[in-house]
């Protein structure tokens, strides 16, 4: 399958500093702004593309040749592409995969998403490195100048400054029920919707019957009306700052002892819960090969990371949180676990999608412990 292409419209991807890289467009034309982040996944872009923890952000994908296998109906993260922009040092023009049912070329044009390719990723990549997480766009109109490009960027918000949960929340409650009749680990769960991937949900339905989930700004009196067994506080894009909602939610989950997990954004609002300070990353963890330990086993795990916020070792609380994991490739706290409650937390996707499975099993290690007394030992 040969895909329909923009590579004959110039494109030019500029920079916060007033860096300039110019290419060919990809996917829709025109302007589009956003914080630009890379993205050192080999495979699952289609994943990366709908993943809501990508609201507001362009992402660079470091793999040189992106979309030879095309995009299908099953593996997307929501309902649509939630990315900024997409940049690529080539976008493959050739779709070959059994499962494919159209091109990703295809698919951004369809989706709106204004792209970039024939750039050098890899001179972008360490400038970002270098210079650090900022403010970037994309443009293929050939209306837009330079100079009037680097004036809109100036004028974008920054992540921080953004109530990007209230954009990809669930709007109203909805249910998920297995349709197998097995043993389940739990019974009843609550997922508090921060921009939660699909293959969250896919996989705890494998070990939980009924699975609630609600939106962000959901209060204690209405997640208790679901008598749940547990919390899960999910993924989502942005400063958890911007959620202060869910940090006071989270404080009563924790006083009232209901077993409470984070992952990602949920991490951070624990950690902002019991005190701890979470500030932004310099350039972020974005990809399926972060290496993690497990300080209380010492194994190691290769996990999927997107986040640009990070737990911080200062002030931290060590009388009420004790660190779980760290991040390998630079010591930042990757989980944590509460010394008297059960609640845990880890800063990464345990579920992967895309990325390895190597985490998967904390899952139901908290809910094998929802049960238990003693705290989650995530």
């Amino acid at each position: 399958m040969t895909a329909p292409t923009t590579a004959s419209v110039p494109a030019t991807l500029m920079l916060e500093d007033g860096k300039k890289f110019t290419g060919y467009a990809t996917g829709a034309i025109g302007t589009t702004l956003g914080e630009i982040v890379f993205n050192t996944c080999m495979t699952g872009y289609q994943e990366i593309l709908t993943d809501p923890s990508y609201k507001g952000q362009i992402v660079l994908m470091t793999t040189p040749e992106i979309g030879n296998y095309g995009i299908n109906k099953e593996d997307v993260e929501s309902m649509a592409a939630q990315v900024a922009g997409f940049v690529t040092r080539r976008l493959s023009p050739v779709t070959s995969n059994w499962r494919a049912n159209g091109s990703l070329e295809g698919f951004l044009r369809q989706q709106g998403i204004v792209g970039i390719a024939g750039v050098d990723t890899r001179a972008i990549t360490r400038h970002i490195r270098e210079a650090g997480a900022m403010r970037a766009g994309i443009n293929s109109n050939p209306e837009v100048s330079h100079d009037e490009l680097l004036s809109q960027i100036k004028g974008v918000k920054g992540l921080g400054e953004q109530a990007l949960v209230e954009q990809v929340t669930t709007p109203q409650p909805y249910w998920l029920k297995s349709p197998e009749k097995k043993k389940f680990l739990v019974d009843r769960l609550v997922v508090v919707d921060f921009g939660i991937k699909q293959s969250i949900l896919r996989y705890l339905q494998t070990i939980v019957k009924t699975i609630t989930v609600v939106p962000a700004s959901t209060n204690l009196a209405q997640i208790l009306e679901y008598e749940p067994q547990g919390v899960l506080l999910s993924n989502g894009p942005g400063d958890p700052e911007n959620v202060p909602y869910a940090i006071e939610l989270t404080k009563k989950l924790i006083e009232r002892n209901l077993p409470t997990f984070g992952i990602c954004l949920g991490h951070q609002i624990i950690s902002l819960a019991c005190g701890a300070t979470v500030s932004k990353m310099r350039f972020g963890h974005h990809g399926g090969n972060h290496p993690v330990q497990d300080l209380e086993t010492g194994k190691v795990s290769i996990t999927s990371q997107n986040h640009g916020y990070a737990t911080m070792p200062d002030n931290f609380p060590d009388d009420t949180l004790q660190v779980t994991h760290i991040n390998l490739n630079d010591n930042t706290i990757a989980g944590v676990r509460h010394k008297h409650k059960p609640v845990c937390s880890v800063q990464f996707h345990p579920e992967a999608s895309p990325g390895p499975h190597d985490s998967v099993y904390l899952f139901e290690r908290f809910m094998r412990e929802i049960f238990e007394a003693v705290p989650p030992a995530c």
